[in-house]
């Protein structure tokens, strides 16, 4: 393991403890904040996520989106992932890792995405759970157009700085229990 990669797996540890505190007090207003930041894209393609473990839960907020709402797919190790369609009520299956993700539907391209991390930093990164699916997926669809990219999170996830590499794709805003901020 490199060093970089055990600075990385360090933070990651810390992390995940980190959030399974701050899920345990619970996610407050957050699913509303996020919802008030996503009205202003409406019509746009939505990513979110359907939440695992202490992931804070972003569904009442892609329910409220005006527009079309996917969820990532994991197609295969080192590729970017695909979005499917979702709706409140879709038919979902386990993929990979456990995500659930629907049964069916069109594949979407994103133009803003809830983005699901560990930490994140004033600077705009954020530690993810190491498979690089987001940073891959951020830097092609940025080569492509633009693209808004909004961290969920608590904000007990923050932390000082994370650790980052090269292919590190950074948050346009952070949405947290706490408020919004912009990068």
């Amino acid at each position: 393991m490199t060093d970089q990669a055990s600075v990385k797996a360090a933070a990651r540890q810390a992390a995940f403890a980190a959030r399974k505190a701050a899920f345990a007090a619970g996610q407050g207003q957050a699913a509303e904040l996020l919802a008030d930041v996503l009205a202003a894209y409406r019509g746009a393609v939505l990513s979110g996520y359907m939440p695992m473990r202490t992931e804070i839960d972003p569904l009442p907020a892609m329910a409220a989106h005006q527009g079309p709402v996917g969820v990532p797919v994991i197609i295969g190790p080192a590729q970017p992932l695909r979005f499917r369609e979702w709706s409140p009520g879709s038919a979902m299956l386990a993929g990979d890792f456990g995500a659930l993700i629907p049964a069916e539907g069109g594949w979407l391209e994103p133009a803003v995405l809830i983005v699901p991390l560990l930490a994140f930093d004033a600077r705009g990164y954020r530690l993810g759970y190491g498979g690089g699916f987001y940073d891959r997926t951020l830097e092609g669809l940025r080569a492509r157009g633009p693209v808004l990219a909004v961290g969920f999170a608590f904000a007990a996830q923050e932390v000082a700085a994370v650790p980052i590499d090269a292919t590190d794709q950074r948050l346009d805003m952070i949405v947290t229990d706490q408020g919004v901020r912009r990068f």
